[in-house]
């Protein structure tokens, strides 16, 4: 819906299980928006679920209620702040570290930063880099590759610092 020309997130997920025979793959979305494109594509499908917190109600105005069962909709409200966002990954991430994924899939946006001028969340760097060391713990216990794509932030300065806090994070 004018973002995402081509879901790399879903396709490489989707390629894990289907080509490769990877049994559990986890997607983990943060962004301004909601991945609307990935649950479409993997929506249903067993040997994935998928985790997306969003600005709610906003663009594309989706993710509630999610599209099946293996989708999980994180909505936030205008002006949540870090708080609030790590309230709603907090239990996800333990759920995640229970299935023990053996791919975990991120769809990294840093759009949902304070500064950027596309939405009206105010998450910072230490939001970001909270995220990434989260990730980091459960990819390790499960043993399984974390992978993460770019996927916005407008803000160049806030991006620049929230990607670098994101990835130290996760060493």
């Amino acid at each position: 819906m004018g973002f995402c020309l081509i879901n790399h997130v879903a396709v490489a997920a989707l390629h894990a299980v289907e080509a490769l025979g990877v049994e559990r793959v986890a997607i983990v979305d943060f962004d301004v928006h909601h991945g609307n494109g990935t649950e479409v594509m993997v929506a249903g499908h067993a040997g994935i679920r998928f985790w997306s917190s969003f600005q709610h109600p906003f663009y594309p105005y989706s993710g509630v209620p999610p599209l099946a069962e293996n989708c999980v909709g994180l909505p936030l409200a205008a002006g949540s702040d870090g708080e609030a966002f790590r309230s709603v990954w907090a239990p996800v991430l333990a759920d995640m570290m229970r299935w023990s994924p053996q791919l975990i899939l991120v769809s990294a946006g840093f759009d949902a930063h304070v500064r950027d001028p596309l939405g009206s969340l105010a998450l910072t760097q230490e939001d970001f880099a909270w995220m990434g060391m989260q990730l980091a713990e459960v990819a390790d216990r499960a043993g399984a590759p974390l992978v993460s794509a770019l996927e916005g932030g407008y803000d160049l300065d806030a991006l620049c610092e929230s990607v670098e806090a994101y990835l130290r994070a996760q060493l």
